[in-house]
């Protein structure tokens, strides 16, 4: 008894809300363990690279809104840009200790926001709104940075051809996975009938062979 999906089932329904379907990530699965490692990676690289930014410029005493070229690791930086680069940080960092769906939609989210915080930053980069001393550079790295944490939190959570064991297509397709999971269970339990019938058996008051 086997289960036969078609391909255009495999393809998941991904839009907002497909993007941010909250799913049950059960780290004892092999597939479940091996995504919430991914998502634990990507953020605790981006949470320690943004506490480091920001602590390197909260100990150069930077003017809080300062405007001035105050070079940071390559990044024009102010108090303000440091501490908020601390506190994004050490969020991210929550997130790789917490792992899981928290730590993917984590990623995903502040990704997203990094990437729109590049196109703000670009659009007031000559005037007074640049508050947080943004130079081009900046922007460039905000753009990768976000695109990074977007890539991190949309693995094994977007794709053409999603695995049916995957948490997020289980999510999707609630229905579908439990039929799925009874015809396994039932495949299991004809498999256990046809290995007993096989099995030899010894006839009760049979003589032994010497």
């Amino acid at each position: 008894m086997a289960i036969h999906t078609h391909s255009r089932d495999r393809i998941p329904e991904v839009g907002l809300r497909g993007l941010f379907q909250r799913a049950r990530l059960d780290e004892n699965l092999p597939t479940d363990h091996r995504l919430s490692i991914v998502y634990r990676i990507g953020a605790g690289l981006m949470g320690v690279a943004l506490i480091v930014f920001g602590v390197f410029g909260v100990i150069q005493r930077i003017g809080f809104f300062s405007t001035g070229d105050n070079t940071v690791a390559g990044l024009n930086s102010n108090g303000a840009l440091s501490w908020l680069s601390i506190v994004v940080g050490l969020l991210l960092f929550a997130g790789m200790i917490k792992g899981g769906n928290f730590a993917s939609t984590l990623n995903l989210t502040v990704g997203v926001l990094f990437v729109l915080s590049g196109f703000y930053n670009l659009a007031v980069l000559e005037t007074g709104a640049n508050f947080l001393a943004f130079r081009i550079q900046n922007v460039l790295f905000s753009f990768v940075v976000g695109l990074i944490l977007m890539c991190f939190g949309m693995y094994g959570r977007v794709s053409g051809r999603l695995p049916h064991d995957n948490p997020y297509w289980r999510a999707r397709h609630p229905e579908q996975a439990a039929e799925e999971d009874r015809l396994r269970e039932a495949d299991t339990r004809w498999e256990r009938v046809s290995d007993d019938a096989r099995a030899p058996r010894t006839r009760a008051g049979s003589p032994r062979r010497s």
